[in-house]
């Protein structure tokens, strides 16, 4: 029911690109329509557009055309088909790694808005984001309206405890801060990759009445391994496509490009996305580490000098 949770605090446009590949296509289907037709409101149905893909080496048999498996209402007695074992999957029994960048630019392309906020569905948005968002805009306040420079809005991220609510607000996620029910996101696994600048003065400093940049931020020095989520526009780089969610880093190659761009990080004051269910604490997998390492040593190689060749260095940024 994630959908559904972070539509709610979004209330806008979400394009969502779902990875469906093999047999791993019709429950994704019906999930979909459950989507729906069994929630009793239409906020699916109005904002939320699916984008299915899949590999080439794994076409599902039967590939519904989107019309007519539309037209026929869901049976919304039966179970919610996306309540599954993971492990039961199509992609696990074929211990197929996720594309997530594919996932993110497939989603990216199809959003018609302007603006766009490439997320995952595990991080929810805080409240009146886009309002805020676009009232900010179109006052064109300082340092919007000086700055020369390309440029992104990133989103300060944390986790908080499965047990608790998402925070509605930044004064309440202060509070849980304190109370650490919620904590900055990736601390006990990655600090260093959504450690923004000025984190301890953004968290420290009081909620407002409305939305204004907080700070412009670069990613380089002690931020050479950012990895932030951000509000960008449809002329920012890509991802790269060869990275898997499996091996880590994968938003990193994207981040090098940014930096040598010279981009603008304008952090949001107000603004959040919370992670849930619960606060992650590394956890040694050897056979996720093989792929970790084998996809750093391929973007280190291959990679690199690619991204060398085609956009050049600049002293301060690093993968």
């Amino acid at each position: 029911m994630q959908t559904e949770n972070s539509l709610v605090r979004w209330m806008a446009p979400i394009s969502l690109a779902i990875h469906a590949p093999g047999a791993d296509m019709a429950p994704t289907i019906n999930s979909i329509r459950y989507l729906r037709d069994c929630l009793g409101n239409d906020l699916v149905r109005q904002y939320v557009t699916f984008h299915v893909f899949f590999g080439n080496k794994h076409i599902p048999t039967n590939i519904p055309i989107p019309d007519t498996f539309l037209a026929t209402p869901y049976n919304c007695t039966e179970n919610p088909p996306f309540v599954v074992n993971a492990s039961t999957t199509y992609m696990k029994q074929k211990d197929l790694l996720y594309p997530v960048n594919v996932a993110r630019n497939i989603a990216r392309d199809a959003a018609l808005t302007h603006f766009i906020l490439p997320s995952d569905i595990e991080l929810y948005p805080s409240p009146n984001l886009i309002p805020r968002f676009l009232n900010m805009i179109a006052r064109n306040a300082p340092p919007l309206n000086n700055s020369t420079r390309p440029r992104v809005f990133p989103i300060s991220i944390f986790e908080v405890d499965a047990k608790v609510k998402v925070p509605l607000n930044k004064t309440v996620l202060q509070q849980m801060l304190k109370k650490k029910t919620a904590i900055p996101f990736h601390k006990f696994v990655c600090p260093n990759c959504h450690n923004i600048p000025q984190g301890q003065q953004w968290m420290a400093a009081k909620e407002t009445n409305q939305m204004d940049v907080f700070h412009v931020g670069k990613r380089h020095g002690k931020f050479v391994h950012w990895e932030p989520i951000f509000i960008g526009t449809h002329q920012d780089p890509y991802y790269d496509e060869r990275l898997s969610w499996e091996g880590k880093k994968d938003k990193m190659t994207q981040g090098y490009i940014l930096c040598v761009k010279d981009y603008d990080f304008m952090i949001l004051n107000n603004a959040f996305l919370t992670h849930k269910p619960g606060i992650k604490r590394y956890v040694r997998n050897a056979k996720r580490d093989g792929i970790a390492a084998r996809q750093s040593a391929y973007v280190k190689n291959i990679i690199m000098p690619e991204l060398k060749k085609l956009y050049g260095t600049k002293s301060g940024c690093a993968l």
